[in-house]
């Protein structure tokens, strides 16, 4: 059996209630070996790290999501940097901008990634960043970040974070690698008018490729209209084994060895 990392999923959001435990089982089931979830608030994050201390191969990251900018105030960077020693959190994240729904000014939403971002480099942790939409001003503000981090001599310079659910096209993926990002692969991929995600993909080093399903949303294809889940990772990475003409197994292997490497994931390795 194959084995795969989830490395995006938002198991503490409402839609899993009452099913988690069967959830988490259907994943492992089919072969996911760990599972990610990323905060989007504080609330989220201190339920993702309470999943992750009930499930041993189950890993959290904290932060604010964009549009979640408007709940910053001058005590959310402390308790973020408190609750970032738990030995279960391994990014931070999700964080990012998002200037296609907008629910916070832009203003907000880059001073709260400004503000993550700097609190990464402070504890070495990588960051797992949210775009849509926003390319032409995330983009300079993580090139900022990453000089910023070899003025350091930060680690992190050899593995920054991820640009997670990827749909951009190649020449911002080619930028992201260039400074160590990884590309997160999401359920997308596997829809018919998916030709200008799958460039992508093709353009994309396979030692920077990971996989994520964005549960609950982004089903694959077989799924469109129902609820995601962690298990449905292995049709993501069928997907991309078929676009790399590579077998599942090696697919499986490389994403898996690379999100292990970015998230420090001792365990699966």
């Amino acid at each position: 059996m194959y084995r795969l990392v989830d490395t995006h999923c938002h198991l503490d959001f409402e839609a899993y209630n009452g099913d988690l435990d069967e959830v988490i089982q259907n994943a492992v089931h089919h072969g996911v070996v760990s599972m990610i979830i990323p905060g989007i608030n504080l609330e989220s994050s201190r339920k993702a790290v309470q999943i992750a201390e009930k499930y041993g191969h189950i890993y959290a990251a904290i932060g604010v999501h964009p549009n979640e900018s408007r709940t910053w105030n001058e005590t959310t960077l402390g308790e973020l940097k408190a609750m970032a020693s738990h030995k279960k959190i391994v990014a931070i994240g999700e964080i990012g901008l998002d200037y296609y729904r907008e629910r916070a000014p832009r203003e907000l939403q880059i001073n709260a990634l400004r503000k993550q971002l700097e609190l990464a480099a402070l504890l070495e942790l990588p960051v797992i960043i949210h775009n849509r939409r926003a390319t032409q001003d995330i983009l300079p503000i993580l090139d900022e970040w990453y000089e910023y981090l070899g003025v350091r001599n930060s680690p992190l310079t050899e593995r920054p974070g991820v640009l997670h659910s990827y749909s951009e096209q190649p020449e911002v993926a080619q930028s992201a690698t260039d400074k160590q990002f990884f590309i997160g692969i999401s359920g997308p991929i596997t829809y018919p008018k998916a030709d200008s995600i799958q460039n992508s993909v093709r353009s994309i080093p396979k030692s920077k490729i990971l996989i994520e399903t964005d549960a609950p949303y982004l089903p694959p294809q077989a799924y469109r209209g129902q609820r995601n889940e962690p298990a449905n990772v292995r049709l993501i990475a069928e997907k991309l084994a078929q676009i790399l003409d590579l077998t599942i197994e090696m697919i499986s292997n490389i994403s898996t060895s690379n999100a292990s490497y970015l998230f420090n994931l001792r365990e699966i390795d």
